[in-house]
């Protein structure tokens, strides 16, 4: 039995003529009539109850029509849900994060994504970056939003947002009164940093820099995200060099200074598996791109 056998049939029976069904199917009424009887014969049930004035449909043919109809409508459905899930429209989208990613980078790329695609189901996973890496290779998810450097020849990335960092001090700290920062005036003060394991190159490159400067940071504390670091500073625990979109993070007890000529940038990355044949996947990538 083919498919189209039995939309032969749903239109003849829908017209009750063999010619204006072949009309509509632009065809000539007698291969028509010929599909129809075949069907009959392949089902061993007589559908149709013709005479020359009329076509009848039979009990049996009024029961098959009924079914068909459905069947033919969820195949239907299938095949656009099929077409459409290859177009990326409809599905399911794993995204890994960083907590940091929370404020300027992840809110207008969900939203606008949501807005585009709404059929495809969004499944988020704050997770830092080198769970992150990890579930990627493992395909636990589908894309990442973390922190470089990656070190993997089977992850493709793409830099979504850079920022330069500032420095984060408690609100009576004898540096927030200072009308100029240099990286030196850090030198004796207990320093709250972002773990190395977190986020890789914010920590090296601020060691680098400071050495640089002429001193080793004295690093009393670290903290997974900046969100923690924030809060260490508030308690008085030290004082941090973070990204500007900390400033998001309003706190009446934190004061926020630029350094004199530092050069720290943090950086964010988009990164997913070179061989992710998610159809969902390019259009997140796509969006990212007119974010970054």
């Amino acid at each position: 039995m083919e498919l189209r056998h039995l939309r032969y049939f749903m239109v003849v029976a829908e017209e009750l003529h063999f010619g204006k069904a072949a009309l509509r199917l632009n065809m000539t009424q007698p291969p028509l009539s010929q599909q129809i009887k075949q069907l009959e014969s392949e089902i061993g049930v007589t559908l149709l109850k013709r005479s020359k004035r009329a076509v009848r449909l039979t009990a049996a043919g009024g029961v098959f029509l009924k079914q068909i109809k459905e069947g033919l409508s969820q195949i239907d459905q299938a095949v656009d849900m099929a077409q459409r899930t290859a177009r990326g429209e409809l599905g399911r989208l794993v995204i890994g994060f960083v907590g940091s990613a929370t404020y300027e980078i992840m809110p207008p790329i969900i939203r606008e994504y949501r807005n585009r695609y709404p059929s495809v189901q969004i499944d988020l996973r704050e997770l830092s970056t080198p769970n992150q890496v990890n579930a990627l290779l493992n395909g636990h998810i589908d894309i990442g939003v973390l922190h470089p450097p990656l070190g993997n020849d089977e992850l493709k990335s793409y830099t979504v947002k850079k920022s330069h960092c500032v420095l984060a001090l408690p609100k009576h700290h004898p540096l927030s009164e200072k009308p100029r920062v240099h990286l030196k005036d850090l030198e004796d003060e207990s320093l709250i940093v972002i773990a190395k394991e977190a986020w890789p190159s914010l920590y090296t490159e601020f060691n680098f820099l400071c050495e640089k400067a002429g001193f080793i940071p004295n690093i009393a504390q670290e903290a997974t995200e900046y969100q923690m670091v924030i809060g260490l500073v508030t308690a008085g625990m030290g004082i941090a060099v973070v990204p500007t979109a900390a400033k998001r993070l309003f706190n009446l007890d934190v004061v926020y200074k630029e350094i004199e000529d530092f050069p720290l940038r943090a950086e964010w990355i988009t990164a997913h598996r070179k061989d992710n044949r998610n159809p969902a996947l390019k259009h997140f990538i796509e969006i990212s791109d007119q974010y970054s």
